[in-house]
């Protein structure tokens, strides 16, 4: 169903395909997996070797207007990405965009998620890191799938504008007020609401989501002609996720929730998952 006014979805089953669709979390996932350290080519080309269809990787700025994939704003010592230029950047280790769209194989699918530096406050729009994201991924659409998200709806605004075709996710907090973030969703000129797996009852101690959270919670998403992507469950919630006809989820060690999901093995809840699930579309 597809509401008037709701983000125009591709031909070929929306954002992510005919899904459910894992996403690698900063590629194999947050922190160091099997050796490889987030948001690195290594951890993305292994992601990828292992089957995932999509990976997703976080996406900052330099200050003389180099993107470059990190989480975090600034380094371990303090030191303020932002306020580097590219060369220091890369000599601290930090990967180009423009290395990890070169080396990606085009088959897989990116989610790039924009995080807005303080400083984009100041700057001429066409500076900030949506204003210097927005014509990139207006390219590299053309040639994978790929979409942006971003916890700042702000900026998804302006890359509306700027890169109309490119499919685009507002991200949420851990525990947002789930009726607060469906609706604004569909407010909002999006085509994915990103949840933290918190905001579906999530509870930590049994490793379970609220089933009933889940299955509400998609036929109004769905109704207003968006996708879901649930971000950071571990295998006992992904599998109830996958199951339930959620269109993406964002997974942490990719290795480890893959064989889960695949061999019904026990999640966190010690339950056993049923049957095998598709590491991508």
């Amino acid at each position: 169903m597809t509401v008037p006014g709701s983000p125009r979805y591709r031909s070929d089953g929306g954002v992510f395909g005919e899904g459910p669709a894992l996403i690698g979390h900063r590629g194999l996932g947050c922190g160091v997996v099997w050796g490889h350290r987030e948001n690195t080519l290594d951890s993305f080309a292994t992601a990828a070797g292992l089957g995932i269809a999509w990976v997703e990787a976080d996406v900052r700025r330099t200050s003389d207007d180099v993107l470059v994939v990190a989480h975090d704003a600034a380094y371990p010592d303090g030191t303020y990405l932002a306020d580097l230029r590219a060369e220091e950047a890369d000599r601290r280790g930090s990967l180009r965009l423009s290395a990890l769209l070169e080396h990606l194989p085009a088959d897989v699918g990116l989610n790039v998620d924009l995080k807005s530096s303080i400083d984009d406050s100041v700057r001429r729009a066409p500076c900030t890191t949506a204003g210097l994201l927005g014509p990139v991924v207006e390219v590299e659409a053309a040639r994978r799938r790929l979409m942006v998200s971003s916890f700042d709806p702000g900026a998804l605004c302006r890359l509306r504008r700027q890169a109309p075709r490119v499919p685009l996710g507002w991200l949420t907090w851990r525990s947002f007020p789930l009726e607060a973030a469906v609706a604004g969703c569909a407010h909002m000129d999006v085509d994915v609401l990103g949840l933290h797996v918190g905001s579906l009852g999530w509870d930590p101690a049994t490793g379970t989501v609220d089933r009933t959270a889940v299955s509400r919670t998609l036929s109004f998403v769905h109704g207003s002609g968006r996708q879901l992507l649930v971000w950071c469950p571990e295998a006992q919630p992904a599998r109830v996720l996958v199951e339930a006809g959620t269109d993406a989820v964002v997974v942490d060690e990719v290795p480890g929730i893959l064989g889960a999901l695949a061999d019904g093995a026990p999640g966190r809840s010690g339950r056993p998952d049923p049957g095998p699930v598709r590491p991508g579309e």
